[in-house]
C-alpha cells in the first residue's frame, strides 16, 4: 500500500502539503481533487519519485511498476504501433536480451531470452498496441504513420496509449482526457474500469471520475482529506459538512439564493422531452450541492444580448468541408464531410452537438462560425447575429506577448472599428471587467504566454463575455478549465438568454446546459432522439463495429 504519515510538501516557499497523513490500499481507483495549485501536481511528483517529501514518511512498494503519460511531445519518425510498443519496458528490455543472447552464441542464455520474450507478450504486443490507438480515435490508415506525421493533440493520444501499453501496478493519469473527444473518452473509461493495479487520477471530469473512482482524495487547506466514493459522493458529504457550519453559510447565503433562483427558473422551463429530463436532473444536483457551489472563488455571467434574431440562421441543403488546398492543381474539387443540411437554429435553443470522432462537428461549428465558407447550399443569418465562438485551438490564437488588459484594449478598439461603440471600452472599465474573471492586480500587465492553460482560457472566456453575444458556438471550451470554472461555466449558460451550441466531452456540462442534442454522422445532421445513455451506447456499438472493421482489414492486409 502507499502511506503518507505526517509528510509535508513544498514548492518554493509554499507549503502544499503539511503534515499530513493518507493510506491508498492495493486496487483502489482514485480521484485526486483540489482548487489549481492546491498541490495535486506536486504531489503526483512525490508518487512518481520526481519529488521527495520535506518531512514526515513516504512509502510505497518498490517492486510495484508505475505508469504514467510522458508530458514532453514525441519528436520521432517512428510509426505509430511502433511507438507505442516501445512504452512496453518489459517487451523491451525482453527483446534487447534475446538480442545480446543471440550475439553471445549461448544456447542456454538464448533459450532463456525467448521464453522471457513469450511470457513478456511478444507474440500479441502489435494487436494490443493497434487496439489501444484504434480506441483513441485514430484511423486504421493511420496505424503505420510516423509520429511526426500528427498533430500535438493526437501525439499527446499517442502518449496515453504509450503508458497504457506499460505493465503498471500502478497508474497516475494527470488529465488523460483533455486531448479526447467523446467517443475516445468512453472508451478509454471501459478501459481504466477493467485496469486491475492501483489507479491515481487527476481530472476536470466529473462524470469521469464517477464511473471509474471509489476513492476521492480533497487537497484542503494543505491537508489531504480521504473520501470514501467517487466524486459526486465526495461532493454530497462536503455539502452535508458545509451545512454544518453556520458562519460559512451566512457568507454563501446570497450565492446559494441566486444558484436557487435558476434552478427554479430553468426547472419550471425544461420541457418533458427525454433530453431536457437529464437537464432537469443535473439542475436537482446543483441544488443537493449548492453549499460547495457557493464556495467556488470564481463565478461569472454572460450579460444580456442586445437582441435576439429569430431565427438565428439557416441552413438550406447546405453542404460544409474544406476548400482545396492552395498548392492542389487546377480543378481539385472542396473536400465535403456533411451535405445536405436543413437546420434552423431558433431564438433560445440550447443544443448539444454529438458526433464520433472525423465526423464533422467542428466542422460545421467553423462554418457557422463562418471561419470557413459552406461548400454548397446556404446559410442565411438573422439580422444582428452576434456570434460569440470558442474554438477548440483558440488558447493559439492568444498573443503570448501581450497581457490580458492589452487583449481587451485591442478588442475594443476592434469592436469601435466595425460600429459597436456601445461596449464598454475605457481602461479602467477593462481593468474591472478583468477583474471580474480573477485577472486583478498585476495579472492584468503579465504577458499570456506565462500563464497555465486554465488561466489563458478564463481570458478566452473574459473576451467573449465582454463581446455580449446572441449565440454562443463553443467547442471543446472546457478542457483547460478546473472543475470550479466548469461549474461557473454551467451556471452562467443556463442564465443566458441567447442560444447555445455546445460540442463537449464534459458530459456534465451537456447535461446541464442542452435540452436537445444534433448529431453529425454519416455525412449528415439530424437530431438524436435520446440522452446520454442512449447516446454513450450508440458510441460504444459505433466503435465496435469499426473494431470489428479494423480488425479484418488487418487480416486482410
Amino acid at each position: 500500500m502507499i502511506t503518507l504519515r505526517n509528510v509535508t510538501l513544498r514548492r518554493g516557499t509554499k507549503v502544499l502539503l503539511d503534515k499530513t497523513s493518507i493510506t491508498i490500499n492495493p486496487g483502489e481507483k482514485v480521484g485526486l481533487v483540489g482548487r489549481n495549485g492546491a498541490g495535486k501536481s506536486t504531489l503526483f511528483g512525490l508518487l512518481n519519485g520526481t519529488l521527495h517529501e520535506d518531512g514526515g514518511d513516504f512509502s510505497m512498494p518498490s517492486q510495484w511498476r508505475m505508469g504514467q503519460v510522458a508530458q514532453d511531445m514525441p519528436e520521432t519518425d517512428q510509426s505509430a504501433t511502433d511507438f507505442v510498443i516501445d512504452g512496453d519496458t518489459p517487451l523491451l528490455a525482453a527483446r534487447n536480451e534475446v538480442h545480446d543472447a543471440e550475439a553471445s552464441d549461448d544456447g542456454m542464455r538464448m533459450a532463456e531470452a525467448y521464453m522471457a520474450l513469450h511470457d513478456a507478450g511478444d507474440y500479441d504486443a502489435e494487436s494490443r498496441a493497434q487496439a489501444l490507438i484504434l480506441g483513441l480515435g485514430f484511423k486504421v490508415s493511420e496505424l503505420h504513420n510516423p509520429v511526426d506525421s500528427f498533430s500535438g493533440g493526437w501525439r499527446m493520444r499517442l502518449q496515453l496509449a504509450r503508458a497504457l501499453m506499460c505493465p503498471s501496478d500502478i497508474l497516475l493519469l494527470d488529465e488523460p482526457t483533455n486531448h479526447l473527444d467523446l467517443d475516445a473518452l468512453v472508451w478509454l473509461e471501459a478501459w481504466l474500469k477493467r485496469y486491475q493495479g492501483t489507479l491515481v487520477m487527476i481530472s476536470h471530469d466529473r462524470e469521469f471520475l464517477d464511473a471509474i473512482t471509489g476513492v476521492t482524495l480533497h487537497i484542503d487547506n494543505a491537508k489531504l482529506v480521504r473520501y470514501g466514493g467517487n466524486y459526486s459522493k465526495f461532493e454530497d458529504m462536503r455539502a452535508e459538512q458545509m451545512l454544518l457550519q453556520q458562519a460559512t453559510m451566512a457568507k454563501q447565503a446570497e450565492k446559494i439564493a441566486h444558484l436557487q433562483s435558476f434552478i427554479n427558473r430553468f426547472k419550471a422551463k425544461a420541457s418533458k422531452a427525454k433530453q431536457a429530463q437529464s437537464r432537469v436532473k443535473a439542475l436537482d444536483r446543483m441544488e443537493k450541492i449548492a453549499p460547495v457551489l457557493a464556495d467556488a472563488e470564481f463565478t461569472f455571467e454572460f450579460q444580456e444580448p442586445q437582441n435576439l434574431p429569430n431565427p438565428m440562421l439557416s441552413m438550406v441543403d447546405t453542404a460544409i468541408g474544406y476548400p482545396p488546398p492552395e498548392d492542389a492543381p487546377a480543378g481539385t474539387p472542396p473536400t465535403v464531410i456533411v451535405r445536405g443540411i436543413n437546420r434552423s437554429v431558433m431564438a433560445g435553443q440550447r443544443i448539444g452537438i454529438l458526433g464520433a470522432n472525423g465526423q464533422g462537428k467542428s466542422t460545421l461549428v467553423k462554418t457557422i462560425a463562418r471561419d470557413l465558407a459552406a461548400i454548397a447550399g446556404e446559410v442565411t443569418e438573422g439580422k444582428g447575429l452576434n456570434i460569440g465562438y470558442f474554438a477548440q485551438q483558440e488558447l493559439d490564437v492568444l498573443r503570448p506577448q501581450d497581457t490580458p488588459l492589452e487583449h481587451m484594449i485591442r478588442l475594443a478598439k476592434e469592436a469601435i472599428a466595425n460600429g459597436r461603440s456601445n461596449v464598454p471600452g475605457r481602461e479602467q472599465e477593462l481593468r474591472n471587467f478583468l477583474g471580474t474573471f480573477n485577472f486583478g492586480g498585476e495579472m492584468v500587465k503579465q504577458p499570456v504566454g506565462t500563464m497555465s492553460g486554465g488561466e489563458k482560457a478564463r481570458l478566452v472566456l473574459c473576451m467573449l463575455v465582454w463581446q455580449r453575444p446572441n449565440l454562443l458556438l463553443l467547442d471543446e471550451p472546457t478542457n483547460h478549465l478546473d472543475l470550479n470554472t466548469r461549474e461557473a461555466l454551467a451556471v452562467a449558460l443556463n442564465e443566458f438568454e441567447g442560444t447555445v451550441m455546445l460540442v463537449s466531452h464534459d458530459r456534465a456540462m451537456l447535461r446541464s446546459v442542452c435540452d436537445e442534442f444534433w448529431l453529425v454522422s454519416k455525412g449528415g445532421v439530424e437530431p438524436f432522439d435520446g440522452d446520454l445513455e442512449d447516446y454513450q451506447r450508440y458510441l460504444l456499438d459505433e466503435a465496435k463495429r469499426v473494431r470489428e472493421e479494423a480488425a479484418a482489414e488487418l487480416k486482410a492486409a
